[in-house]
């Protein structure tokens, strides 16, 4: 795809990005095997993982989890209370949108405390191991896998074509939890609402935003601080995979819409 090749303006030393359309591949441009730190893409491996335990029966959503009177589904949805940093709650679950890697690590901890395993382990044999990913968990699961751009594009064809859980069971993940809440998305301001899923942010009428002006509003993923984000547009069946060793800043907020509105438009 000539839209990739905008990889080469970029300012970061190593950038990968990848394309797929309904679950399969389109095209690649940089190195596809070179692993790097995925940041806060690995809430979307996390959040998979939390998927598989509900339909394995090792978890529930709607079982107490986090802090008093939050849920699964509320760690999974930004929704818990819980800080960004370590800290006690910032409020009531269900009131707000408060971005957090706390609540991440608590529902990680959750998940292992139930199947009886480190959730590292777990990670490895629901999720990564069978869908072929070379990735491992290097630390928090909120932010610490570290991945080769093609497993992030494995990631991103399992999201199309769901093989780990049901196509329901995605749809629901993919969907607003707690509509109305507003809060902050990183980096890009406060936003009202602050829609999310369970794990994905969802674009809906955020603006500003890291995904492109051509993308719908049903477009839904995650960009992480070490220069990386995965989108999936199920009205284009379209989804891009970017993996950079560059941290997010203002140039990702100039590049990354430009290369989603030009992969956009060279798809349809």
């Amino acid at each position: 795809m000539e839209a990739l090749r905008q990889l080469d303006d970029w300012p970061a030393a190593t950038a990968a990005a990848g394309v797929l359309r309904a679950g399969e591949l389109v095209d690649t441009y940089g190195p596809r095997d070179r692993a790097l730190r995925w940041a806060s893409v690995t809430k979307l491996v996390t959040a998979l993982a939390a998927l598989v335990a509900a339909e394995e029966g090792v978890i529930d959503l709607h079982e107490p989890a986090g802090p008093e009177g939050s849920t699964v589904r509320h760690l999974l949805a930004h929704a818990s209370g819980l800080p960004f940093e370590p800290g006690a709650p910032t409020g009531q679950p269900g009131r707000r949108r408060v971005y957090s890697n706390v609540g991440f690590e608590t529902l990680a901890e959750h998940i292992g405390e139930r199947a009886e395993m480190p959730f590292a382990e777990y990670l490895g044999a629901g999720v990564l191991r069978p869908l072929g990913m070379s990735a491992e968990l290097c630390g928090s699961p909120a932010s610490e896998l570290h991945g080769t751009l093609a497993d992030l594009l494995l990631l991103a064809g399992e999201v199309q074509r769901p093989t780990l859980v049901a196509a329901e069971t995605l749809a629901e993940a993919t969907t607003v939890q707690f509509p109305g809440l507003a809060g902050v998305l990183p980096d890009f301001g406060r936003m009202d609402p602050n829609d999310w899923g369970l794990g994905f942010e969802l674009r809906d009428a955020k603006e500003p935003h890291w995904t492109g002006s051509r993308n719908s509003p049903r477009t839904f993923g995650h960009f992480g601080g070490s220069g990386t984000f995965l989108w999936v547009d199920p009205d284009a069946g379209v989804a891009l995979g970017v993996l950079t060793d560059l941290d997010f800043g203002d140039w990702a907020k100039e590049a990354w819409p430009q290369l989603s509105d030009a992969v956009l438009a060279e798809e349809r």
